[in-house]
């Protein structure tokens, strides 16, 4: 029977590559990303320490075997040995010529949490003095001993390192020397014993003096750290497999703690924070690896290395270049210097920050390392989603959650750092930031339509309430403004302007800080960072995404200020304008509510003729700032009740005027308070009239048009006048008029009939034609599934994705998602949040049933959506899958949704080739 291979030497990649086809990322899977480019450099002829690796397959074995080794595995890891032996003239366990190795973990992804590495395997008391005698330097030797102690305490046995450093410390202050390398030999001699005894009191056994046992106890311990805590949560926070396994790499070692000749240090090929190219890093001289990162000493600039060991550095530069070259992207390298000699323990894809990751993406096309589209590829969305929101300074959060600055979490639904004073009112939030120049942060237990003023005169927005698609998330995205909502751990208290979490009280007026990237709400200032949606290489890699993407991008706009910046972002048009947002503008309110409350037609038409020349200024500046692009103008949608005062506060206010009456004298007095409480109970009446069990399912959408048809009709007037103003103007317009939550293709056909009289009769007033079309929302699963008739009366569907999931679920996504939904991603009943990334089985299907009904009736049907779906990713990628026409989002969304498109069309056969 053919034995397993459970080890390669690293010579033996070739073999490897046979094995598995030559397929490179099954051999990444086999040895891990480490052992993989370990063995890759040294068939580069890059200076690789002798070593092997005990793949993947055998930790799998291993942990499916209950801890036993598989079948032959040690045999051929001891026959690895034998033959590093033979490479270098080492034996392993010698006492005159000793062969000391280091033992590291590495998994096919680069992860947190498993086993740290040991240096200096195969010291014991015997070898230490065959290396005494070897290098004529204890120092050096006793400083190797008592760190593989201490690893080996602390990597293989869980010893705590808190004792070895305090015996270091403590010898330290007894020499009066301040750096670990100012002690002298006797001293780290002295060290090692008490190292030993150390190890032996937090594990009853002694320090292994048998080198075998030393490399099969480190095997042993990376397999098991597999399945360690930390690499478990790593693993599910970024979703890696928990099958994968990982490789052990057993190194010969080559030390830097050998004298002033001698160094370790870790350098990128480019600069990780911009990007920039040339070498940046840090290293020490004399010392091991894990000194550079344990930052007991302070690292030198890599660039003092051309000064202090310029050959060395000429070499780290040339094999930077050819790593480069060979992986195609930037390297993160770890290096050790032995008496002037050059060898490499490390290359691996370098981590980045966003900007760097766009410079890096577009220097490297530039200069023919790799293709356009692999540099689109190679920028997440999330990673542009970072230019476009204020971010939060890395150290400086970190400072805060070790000092305990957490103030409370919540869901993380708008992007972007904020800092402000507490504020609990939207017009104290208006007049805070717009008046006083103060920062402010609006936090409400949740948010209405009119706080719309104050949550955009606020840096940030924090509510107790509400989920990922509540008010406060909706406009917060829609207008940049970074938010955490749904903070059920808050207690806030309007009539004490303050609020609580456990025993902390934060006043109004006090400073927190939020993160809207993580739903972290902290207490005081964090310092932040200004993003640069300008940067030059963002753009360059967005016009090369715009190349290869086959959906148009559009974007959720309902003001010019907001359609402005849609434009500057890269849209395409105006996917969603939602007229009903201008109508709570305070100058515009009361026409509204006088309209709501007319009892005679001529008190309705007058209302309405009050609003038309706002509604016409409002499309004539959408027009003019999209100049010959298209706009989607969705008709007036929410129910009327949502206009009208809040009937608590109308209850209160009532109350309160009647016991005003019950204590005035003057009659003026009386009869002016009289006055405002029949005017008070006449609203309240009026919106008790309009108050609805379920609102949501209401009198809303179509079927508000078709009831009150005037005023449809006035949006329709004001938005063809409009069309006709600017078009004087030399402005090329293209209106698209939608009707929302249809659900029967009567209604359309009634409505669109109504609506297209009134835009036939404005034209033939102004003597000009406008080229337009009537579309409608498809947000219900009934018009859905009878898409082919909706179709014979629209020219456009519009997917609103927020009401389609809400009514394919049958949940309200705010009840939801302050509810039991989070229960429900957190037990695996749903796999995502359905409001955040469009459900595939259910509402996509809907969606796919809708687009091939609409189209085998009109095959031209243009088909979008405009949901808060349309800025993510996933559902762009489903989107383009179902082969529809457009995305629309938020503005704030749009690169985002630039890049997620071209994402999509580059995983599929159905896209533009690059330079198109």
């Amino acid at each position: 029977m053919k034995t397993t291979k459970w080890v390669y030497l690293f010579d033996e990649l070739d073999q490897a590559m046979a094995n598995v086809g030559n397929d490179w990322d099954a051999v990444r899977g086999l040895f891990g990303g480490k052992g993989a480019n370990l063995a890759d450099m040294q068939r580069l002829g890059v200076p690789v320490p002798p070593g092997f690796t005990v793949t993947t397959e055998a930790c799998n074995a291993y942990l499916e075997g209950g801890g036993v080794f598989p079948d032959d595995m040690w045999d051929q890891e001891l026959r690895a040995l034998l033959a590093i032996e033979k490479n270098t003239g080492k034996i392993f366990g010698d006492s005159e010529n000793p062969l000391l190795v280091s033992c590291r973990s590495g998994a096919k992804f680069s992860m947190p949490g498993m086993m740290d590495t040991v240096l200096n395997i195969g010291l014991t008391d015997e070898t230490a003095q065959g290396m005494i005698r070897l290098t004529q330097d204890p120092r050096f030797v006793y400083d190797a001993y008592r760190r593989l102690i201490q690893m080996f305490g602390a990597v293989v046995m869980g010893v705590p390192d808190e004792p070895f450093e305090s015996a270091i410390d403590r010898a330290k202050q007894k020499a009066g020397v301040s750096a670990d390398t100012e002690l002298t030999a006797e001293q780290w001699h002295l060290l090692t014993e008490q190292f030993k005894t150390i190890f032996h009191s937090h594990t009853q056994i002694d320090f292994p003096q048998d080198p075998v046992e030393q490399l099969k106890m480190s095997t042993e311990a990376v397999f098991k750290s597999w399945n360690g805590r930390r690499a478990v949560d790593y693993r599910n926070a970024a979703g890696i497999a928990h099958d994968l396994g990982t490789a052990v790499n057993i190194v010969t070692m080559v030390f830097g703690n050998m004298g002033d000749d001698c160094a370790t240090g870790v350098a990128m090929t480019r600069n990780g924070a911009t990007g920039e190219p040339g070498l940046e890093g840090d290293y020490l001289i004399n010392a091991q690896g894990e000194d550079v990162v344990a930052g007991i000493r302070m690292t030198r600039n890599i660039d003092q290395l051309a000064t202090e060991m310029p050959e060395s550095y000429r070499q780290l530069q040339e094999i930077a270049r050819i790593l480069e070259n060979h992986y195609r992207d930037m390297q993160d390298m770890e290096f050790t210097i032995e008496k002037g000699k050059l060898w490499m323990l490390q290359t691996r894809d370098g981590k980045r920050t966003a900007q760097a990751a766009v410079r890096i993406a577009v220097d490297m096309v530039e200069e023919g390392r790799i293709t356009k589209e692999e540099a689109v590829a190679r920028v997440s969305p999330g990673q542009v989603d970072f230019f476009l929101h204020p971010q939060f300074d890395n150290q400086a959060v970190a400072e805060a959650r070790a000092g305990g600055k957490v103030l409370a979490r919540g869901l993380n639904v708008s992007p972007g750092a904020a800092v402000g004073k507490v504020v609990f009112e939207a017009d104290l939030a208006a007049t805070w930031a717009r008046e006083q120049g103060r920062q402010v942060l609006l936090v409400r237990p949740e948010t209405k339509p009119d706080d719309v003023h104050g949550m955009l005169a606020a840096n940030g927005i924090l509510t107790s309430r509400g989920g990922r698609t509540s008010h406060a998330a909706l406009v917060a995205r829609q207008f940049g403004k970074p938010a955490v909502v749904g903070v059920s751990d808050l207690q806030i208290n309007l009539v004490k302007r303050c609020m609580t979490v456990g025993d902390l009280t934060i006043q109004e007026g006090d400073w927190l800080s939020l993160d809207g990237n993580t739903g972290e709400v902290f207490i005081g200032q964090i310092k932040t960072m200004e993003p640069d949606i300008k940067d030059p290489w963002l753009i360059k890699l967005l016009e090369w995404a715009d190349r290869i993407r086959s959906l148009d991008v559009m974007a959720n706009a309902d003001y010019p200020v907001d359609a402005g910046r849609a434009r500057e972002y890269g849209a395409q048009g105006i996917g969603l304008c939602r007229t009903e947002h201008m109508f709570f503008e305070s100058e515009r309110l009361p026409h509204v509510q006088k309209m709501i409350m007319a009892t005679l037609p001529f008190d309705r038409r007058e209302a309405l003729a009050a609003l038309l020349p706002f509604q016409r200024e409002d499309f004539a500046g959408l027009f003019r700032v999209m100049d010959g692009l298209p706009v989607i103008i969705r008709l007036i949608d929410p129910p009327l009740h949502e206009f009208m005062p809040d009937l608590v506060e109308l209850i209160n206010e009532l109350a309160d005027l009647k016991m005003r009456v019950n204590h005035a004298t003057n009659m003026a007095d009386i009869d002016s308070l009289l006055q405002q409480i029949r005017g008070k109970e006449r609203i309240r009446q009026r919106t008790v009239q309009l108050q609805e069990q379920n609102p949501m399912l209401g009198l809303r959408g179509v079927r508000l048009g078709i009831q009150i048809p005037e005023l449809t009709g006035m949006q329709v007037r004001a938005l063809f006048e409009a069309a006709c103003e600017v078009t004087r103007e030399g402005i090329r317009v293209f209106p698209k008029i939608m009707i929302p939550l249809t659900t029967h293709a009567n209604e359309l056909k009634r409505q669109r009939e109504v609506l297209e009289e009134t835009a036939k009769k404005v034209m033939a007033e102004q003597g000009i034609t406008i080229d337009y079309k009537f579309g409608t929302m498809i947000e219900l699963p009934r018009a859905a599934l009878t898409a082919d008739r909706i179709a014979a009366h629209a020219e456009f569907f519009s997917f609103g994705t927020n009401d389609l999931t809400q009514t394919t679920f049958g949940i309200s996504r705010d009840d939801a998602e302050s509810g039991f939904l989070m229960s429900y991603l957190n037990q695996d009943i749903l796999p995502d949040n359905p409001f955040a990334t469009l459900d595939r089985d259910g509402v996509g299907e809907l969606m796919r049933i809708g687009v091939t009904k609409g189209r085998s009736v009109r095959p031209d049907l243009e088909c979008g959506i405009c949901g808060e779906h349309g800025g993510d990713p996933e559902s762009i990628a489903l989107c383009h899958e179902l082969g529809l026409d457009y995305v629309s989002c938020s503005p704030f969304r749009v690169p985002v949704a630039r890049l997620a498109a071209a994402h999509a069309a580059l995983k599929s056969k159905n896209r533009k080739p690059a330079g198109a």
